[in-house]
């Protein structure tokens, strides 16, 4: 794949380095480690399953704008509502980047990283919510934290979100590729970034731009390392 391809690639403006699984798009690269982490998990009796995989930047966009005009809730760590209108543009670009990426630096446009729950430890009804609730000691899914803890890594997989920093809330749902992700992340940079949020028509853009370095530096840069 050439230069210009993985520009368009990191920034979800390309697909071309997908291919289809289990009704999600992956970068060709993780299905095999994908594959054997899903069955090390079948044989401790969790069935793993994709949740949210590739988003390319228009669908990012749709969920960044309808949160910057308040069509749908930003919460705080401790799950509160940001009435949103008390805050400034800069303001609320950072109330919404706890939980949800800028378009065009979303980890999700890399097709590495992925969402993950267990379909054994649930209903046909249950609604996934992806919430840290979930994940906690008393959750359903209490016991993919615990396998995930001790077996992630072994098969090429971190949390990037594990641990809260400043930055991006913990999402132990959150999985991405080591070796892929860091790949990726080779030709994501300010510059690229800058470019492609120009041409968008993003709520805030204004905002965004000006406060570029800083946001691309607390959310985005800022992220757990493997253990």
């Amino acid at each position: 794949m050439s230069h210009p391809d993985l520009l368009q690639c990191v920034t979800g403006s390309s697909s071309s380095h997908l291919v289809e699984l289990q009704n999600h798009r992956l970068h060709a690269d993780i299905v095999t480690d994908f594959l054997a982490l899903q069955q090390g998990a079948k044989r401790a009796g969790i069935e793993l399953r994709i949740a949210s995989s590739f988003r390319d930047f228009t669908r990012q966009s749709v969920i960044w704008n309808a949160k910057f005009k308040g069509l749908r809730p930003v919460y705080t760590l401790e799950q509160e509502t940001v009435d949103l209108s008390a805050l400034s543009d800069a303001e609320k670009c950072h109330a919404i980047m706890l939980y949800s990426a800028l378009p065009g630096a979303s980890r999700h446009h890399f097709g590495t990283d992925l969402d993950i729950y267990d379909t054994a430890a649930i209903s046909d009804s249950y609604q996934l919510q992806l919430s840290p609730e979930e994940y906690s000691t008393s959750g359903p899914f209490a016991r993919l934290t615990a396998w995930l803890d001790d077996n992630l890594e072994k098969y090429g997989f971190f949390r990037p979100y594990r641990e809260y920093m400043g930055g991006v809330a913990p999402e132990p749902w959150h999985i991405s590729h080591i070796a892929q992700s860091a790949n990726m992340m080779q030709y994501l940079s300010i510059d690229t970034l800058q470019q492609r949020i120009t041409e968008s028509d993003l709520c805030g853009k204004k905002a965004i731009l000006s406060e570029l370095n800083s946001l691309y530096e607390r959310y985005v840069l800022n992220v757990n390392s493997p253990q």
